[in-house]
């Protein structure tokens, strides 16, 4: 017998692999955290399967999402990565990614970690939602509505409220599995 998984991922492997095994997941190392909040500004107005078919090609092109060489992007670094198949090569989301990691660096230096800076939004444990459906779940929060305003105002920038609340669901900041699925009570 098949195990139920939410409805958003089946019939893709890449989808499922990624659902069983990362999404939702609380995660609290900032390299990861930055991975991830780099690639849903990537996903902005993209399918997040676009991303994750190209995730590999990311990790490769941005020096393994190395938040501290990022920030140090010059014009010739970045005149490359518009030139890379591999990735979205979209000017406005790479430079962005060069200031996110910038300002991500200003919130580890003021808080010790961007780890306790946006785990605090949820007071630092994850929500535990109540979706029959991935139909049912929200693109935005009252919460994410918040960080996003937050992150825009300490300098990031394609992290509005609908990628700022995927980040969240990535990131196990909040637990959007549908109630049936079996990584539900799992993670």
């Amino acid at each position: 017998m098949e195990q139920h998984r939410c409805g958003w991922c089946a019939g893709d492997p890449l989808y499922e692999a990624y659902h069983d095994s990362e999404w939702g997941v609380p995660v609290k190392e900032d390299s990861t955290i930055f991975e991830f909040l780099i690639l849903e500004t990537f996903q902005a107005g993209l399918s997040w399967i676009t991303i994750l078919r190209k995730r590999e090609n990311f990790r490769q092109a941005l020096d393994g999402f190395d938040y501290n060489k990022i920030a140090a992007y010059g014009p010739e670094k970045i005149a490359r990565l518009l030139e890379d198949p591999g990735i979205i090569r979209n000017r406005l989301k790479i430079h962005a990614t060069v200031t996110n990691a910038q300002a991500f660096i200003e919130i580890q230096r003021e808080f010790g970690s961007f780890s306790r800076y946006i785990w605090g939004f949820v007071d630092h444990k994850p929500i535990k939602n109540s979706f029959e459906s991935y139909r049912e779940v929200p693109s935005t929060s009252t919460i994410s509505d918040s960080l996003s305003k937050d992150l825009k105002k300490r300098g990031f920038k394609f992290v509005g409220s609908t990628v700022v609340y995927a980040h969240m669901q990535a990131t196990g900041m909040v637990n959007d599995h549908e109630i049936n699925c079996f990584r539900y009570d799992e993670v």
